[in-house]
């Protein structure tokens, strides 16, 4: 499976698209990635300076996967379906695939992970897109009484942690395989199983 990651440092950070690699090699999935990501860059921006559109009309991937700017989509939801759309006629033409990377809310603020939410699905739905429900996998553990620690001090990136349950939630997407039994990515046992079996049930609609 060949797959286009097109983001910023919430993809970047810990390295997702190699978190997932390995996840998708113990599954006997052979995985090759590229990651166009810009520090804080939302779709647009991506869309303009033309790397990421010029990557996927040279196409060859099954998969184009978008991550918007973290907040984008809760402050203005039409300007995030904009910028999806974009993408749209891009990916199309080339033969991919489009999955959307339904991200997290800031640690303080968990009551927009809703609204968030709402705005990828809908775009989602509308351009017939596959969703990573990886925020709502998030969701799921930040429910829990101690749960391992998802989001690095700044209250916004991904611990190890964060990222490694993006990574089993991609695995249940694009692979349809559970990452439950899977080595942890170094960490606490305990915590890597809570963690894959969070994301499997996510993705699962459990």
């Amino acid at each position: 499976m060949n797959v286009l990651f097109v983001g910023n440092s919430f993809t970047a950070r810990n390295d997702v698209p190699g978190l997932l690699a390995t996840l998708a090699a113990a599954r006997g999935h052979t995985l090759t990635h590229r990651l166009i990501s810009a520090g804080g860059a939302s779709l647009r921006m991506h869309w303009n300076k033309g790397i990421a559109r010029q990557a996927i009309e040279d196409g060859g991937w099954d998969w184009v996967v978008l991550q918007e700017q973290s907040t984008l989509p809760i402050k203005n939801a039409t300007r995030f379906h904009e910028n999806v759309r974009l993408f749209d006629a891009a990916v199309r033409a080339a033969g991919a695939r489009m999955a959307l990377y339904l991200t997290w809310a800031r640690r303080h603020v968990p009551e927009t992970q809703d609204v968030l939410t709402r705005a990828v699905t809908a775009i989602g739905a509308e351009l017939g897109a596959t969703v990573v429900p990886a925020g709502l996998a998030w969701q799921r553990v930040l429910a829990l009484p101690n749960h391992p620690v998802l989001h690095d001090p700044d209250d916004s990136h991904p611990t190890l942690a964060g990222s490694y349950l993006a990574a089993c939630t991609f695995l249940g997407t694009l692979f349809g395989e559970s990452a439950v039994g899977l080595d942890g990515a170094g960490l606490d046992p305990a915590d890597a199983a809570l963690l894959q079996h969070a994301a499997w049930e996510t993705v699962r609609g459990g």
